[in-house]
């Protein structure tokens, strides 16, 4: 068998271990689920009517879908920490196994709890008043936006997970970033508003670039009141959203194989 071949059987395997352990430990996938959910709750009906009501509803599902995969990449890391932390790792070293199987069985099997968390949050925006107004294609074409965008996280998740030091330490660290990084974009508000350093940064934000091509493909606003906005990426939002999460991809897979390298060496 060819190593490509070896590698997509044993990361399979380990992808459908974890998958095993959720279907035992559902509470994951309801922390998963519910906290998406809450949010798409408080901004539509509770900041919403003071927002743009239900422009703005449209307006935020967007920027949901982003957030909710990207605090999706906590489970990689928590995963990964624990499976250090309880040996599992020494275990699979023990085995004949490709190396990278640990590290793309967990990000695999973490997109496929995104599949599912983004069919519940599709579901509570149709429920909310969201509405997909493009094209098949284009909404096709945003939904893999958000799935890569997803693989992208989960991998710096993943080398989040093995420079941590504990379950605990690592439960800090898959979240901490994240919230800073997630609300200074234009996830929930627009950029415009913010002062200028925050904006700058906000524009650039992968999460922003992203909502945006989301909501420019599914054909829900860009703003809830005033312009569209005319920095680069936003007027590049598609491109900038493809490049960004291959250049996550590229800094970070290689980064987190190197430390497994090192972690399984020990």
């Amino acid at each position: 068998m060819s190593a490509l071949a070896s590698s997509i059987r044993d990361s399979s395997v380990v992808a459908w271990r974890n998958l095993m352990n959720i279907k035992r430990n559902p509470d994951w996938l309801l922390s998963s689920t519910a906290q998406p959910i809450m949010f798409v709750l408080l901004f539509a009906y509770v900041f919403g009517g003071s927002l743009g009501g239900e422009a703005y509803r449209e307006f935020l599902i967007g920027g949901i879908f982003v957030q909710t995969v990207a605090f999706n990449s906590a489970f990689t890391v928590i995963g990964l920490a624990n499976d250090l932390n309880k040996g599992i790792v020494d275990r699979f070293r023990s085995l004949p196994m490709s190396r990278i199987a640990v590290l793309l069985g967990r990000t695999t099997s973490d997109l496929a709890i995104s599949v599912l968390t983004v069919v519940i949050m599709s579901a509570c925006g149709l429920l909310v008043g969201w509405r997909i107004r493009g094209s098949l294609l284009e909404a096709l074409l945003a939904f893999f936006i958000l799935l890569l965008f997803s693989f992208a996280m989960s991998w710096v998740g993943a080398f989040i997970g093995l420079i941590s030091r504990s379950v605990e330490v690592a439960q800090s660290a898959g979240l901490l970033w994240l919230f800073p990084v997630t609300f200074v974009s234009s996830a929930f508000v627009p950029a415009e508003a913010m002062p200028a350093p925050l904006r700058a940064f906000a524009e650039w934000n992968p999460i922003t670039v992203t909502a945006d091509a989301l909501r420019q493909l599914y054909g829900n606003p860009l703003r809830v009141t005033g312009p569209p906005p005319d920095s680069w990426p936003a007027q590049h939002a598609v491109l900038y959203s493809i490049g960004s999460a291959l250049v996550i991809l590229a800094i970070f897979m290689p980064l987190a194989v190197a430390r497994y390298r090192r972690v399984a060496s020990r």
